[in-house]
């Protein structure tokens, strides 16, 4: 496979290991918290909150191809790979594609293709800013380079929408803090906790330890599934059945730093952006990671339905207006995923794209490239 992230070259040492080897079945211990500290820091009665519970990864095979239906691993070379990569994005893309394809056969280039083309983008979810910043440096490269051929024509369209995206482009950088702590947010049903696994799977290739907070306290089930990657991936996960989500956050972050893991990466409830007191409960969240380590969180990522038209751009304004997001993750560009959501976003809020994906393997997600997805769209 390709390079998923950047990781930054260590000035003197190597960051710690992963943590050492565990029991082979998985164990639930019992975390001690100060008297008094979480009623400190979270404010409240005068008991504190449950301490987290501590889910440590053994050998157990009880998961086994649940969520990772794969066979045994063939070696596969990077041209292989990039082509098996970009026909998936292709064939997710393939609704908005045909139809801007289709417009360029045969045409002449008059006013009839320029209304075509605006109708076309409208459709695909680029939006009405997006969709006129394009046509309007259409027209004008049309006539300064006075194309007179439809595929010339095509090709043009092609080079701005790369342009346009291209600011979207953005490696993870690994390795720039110890720990490097990761927020995860998002709506309900846009994959978060899918996401976060499948990330967990990529960094541990790339020789990086991974902590996992399961800090979705509300949805039935989240806990469980987050649990359930850990197990697949041999990965702790810091979690409890009830109360403060900021307070599994914090210690997460904690452990983290004990433990000399790599990667701590927070699960969050999903919410949607209209509704203000879980919002303000996101921004706690954030708040009490920073007062766990200085900086922290250093990624804010918001994951994004790919399927979810010109909403998705609002979900965006209102998490980055609340969090400052640092990066987007946008899943399931497949089937009736239409794209251009990204030049809607690239045009209003360009927010990196860290990663897209386009199904439910591993290999589904990979780092976006604004050369390849317009490629998918427009090749």
């Amino acid at each position: 496979m390709f390079s998923f992230f950047k990781k930054k070259k260590p000035e003197a040492e190597t960051p710690a290991a992963a943590e050492p080897a565990v029991p082979a079945a998985p164990e639930v211990e019992a975390q001690a918290e100060q008297p008094g500290f979480l009623r400190r820091l979270f404010g409240g009665g005068d008991e504190a909150p449950a301490a987290p519970e501590e889910v440590v990864p053994g050998a157990s095979t009880a998961y086994e191809g649940q969520l990772f239906p794969e066979t045994a691993e063939r070696p596969v070379s990077e041209a292989e790979a990039k082509r098996s990569w970009m026909s998936r994005l292709k064939a997710g893309l393939a609704k908005t594609s045909s139809n801007l394809s289709l417009l360029f056969v045969g045409a002449r280039i008059d006013e009839d293709l320029y209304e075509e083309l605006e109708s076309a983008l409208l459709m695909s979810d680029a939006g009405m800013d997006a969709t006129q910043f394009l046509l309007d440096n259409l027209r004008r490269k049309v006539k300064e380079d006075k194309l007179l051929d439809a595929a010339a024509v095509k090709v043009a369209l092609k080079g701005l929408l790369v342009d346009l995206l291209r600011p979207l482009e953005k490696p993870l950088e690994l390795g720039r803090h110890e720990p490097l702590v990761m927020m995860i947010a998002g709506v309900n049903g846009a994959g978060k906790t899918t996401t976060i696994g499948k990330l967990a799977k990529h960094m541990q290739r790339h020789e990086q330890s991974v902590l996992l907070a399961a800090g979705d306290t509300f949805r039935a089930a989240a806990r469980e599934q987050l649990m359930v990657w850990g197990q697949r991936n041999n990965v702790t996960v810091i979690s409890q059945q009830s109360g403060d989500p900021a307070a599994v956050a914090f210690d997460a972050v904690q452990s983290g730093k004990a433990r000399g893991v790599d990667v701590v990466m927070v699960d969050t409830a999903g919410r949607l952006p209209t509704q203000l007191h879980l919002m303000e409960e996101l921004k706690k969240i954030k708040r009490v990671i920073g007062k766990g380590m200085e900086d922290a969180p250093h990624e804010v990522l918001l994951v994004i339905d790919g399927n979810t038209g010109q909403n998705a751009l609002a979900q965006v304004k209102a998490f980055d207006d609340a969090l400052q997001l640092t990066g987007l993750v946008i899943t399931k560009l497949d089937g009736t995923a239409k794209g251009g959501i990204l030049a809607a976003i690239a045009r209003t809020r360009p927010v990196p794209v860290y990663f897209i994906g386009v199904g439910e393997k591993l290999e589904d997600l990979q780092p976006f490239s604004a050369d390849e997805f317009a490629e998918a769209l427009l090749g």
